[in-house]
């Protein structure tokens, strides 16, 4: 069973429905003995770190999260918030990673937010969430914030700077594209995720 923590983002249907295509069901929930219990976890993003994390302390869901073992996926938002802290209202998130999101730069050719299709490189060999994916794929990106490289990065990208379009630590991945709007690539790194 796939959990998708409900009030933590807002691209709740457009993850359902792309996992309903890869074949998979997922239940939409804040009931902590679910999310405990379920296969795989996911934190849908299109959300602000601040919004997201007071959802999860509302529904006393941070250090449930913060101790799962099962398979983890953050999205957009929800990869940022399993850092330290967050520049977006100065938000102290989950700190399962050691890190801080900042704010992207802005130039005249690399406006805010980061929106649109970009590449996915630097892709961490053998890693099972990219398998199949070949190096410099496109992927769809909606985001202001971001992590720089990290230990844990095991994919980059690149705006105005390089960084983290996705990471690894200990059962908790993170990608800072949207999978669920990447078409066929993103769908075939939700499968390698829903099949860790």
């Amino acid at each position: 069973m796939i959990a998708i923590v409900k009030d933590c983002g807002t691209n709740v249907a457009s993850l359902v429905y792309a996992l309903e295509r890869i074949g998979k069901t997922a239940i939409v929930t804040n009931d902590a003995e679910i999310i405990e219990t379920a296969s795989h976890v996911i934190l849908p993003g299109v959300s602000s770190a601040t919004r997201a994390m007071a959802k999860l302390k509302e529904n006393n869901l941070t250090e449930i999260i913060k101790n799962l073992k099962q398979p983890v996926l953050g999205i957009c938002s929800g990869m940022q918030i399993l850092f330290s802290q967050s520049e977006e209202g100065m938000t102290a998130t989950l700190d399962i990673i050691p890190g801080q999101v900042k704010k992207l730069m802005s130039t005249q050719q690399c406006v805010l937010p980061h929106m649109g299709w970009n590449r996915v490189c630097e892709i961490k060999k053998n890693e099972p969430l990219f398998e199949d994916v070949p190096d410099d794929s496109y992927v769809y990106y909606v985001h202001s914030f971001a992590v720089a490289c990290l230990p844990q990065t095991i994919a980059q990208s690149s705006y105005a700077e390089i960084f983290s379009a996705a990471v690894l630590h200990k059962n908790f991945y993170g990608v800072q594209f949207h999978p669920e709007r990447s078409g066929k690539i993103g769908e075939n790194i939700l499968n390698n995720f829903v099949n860790l």
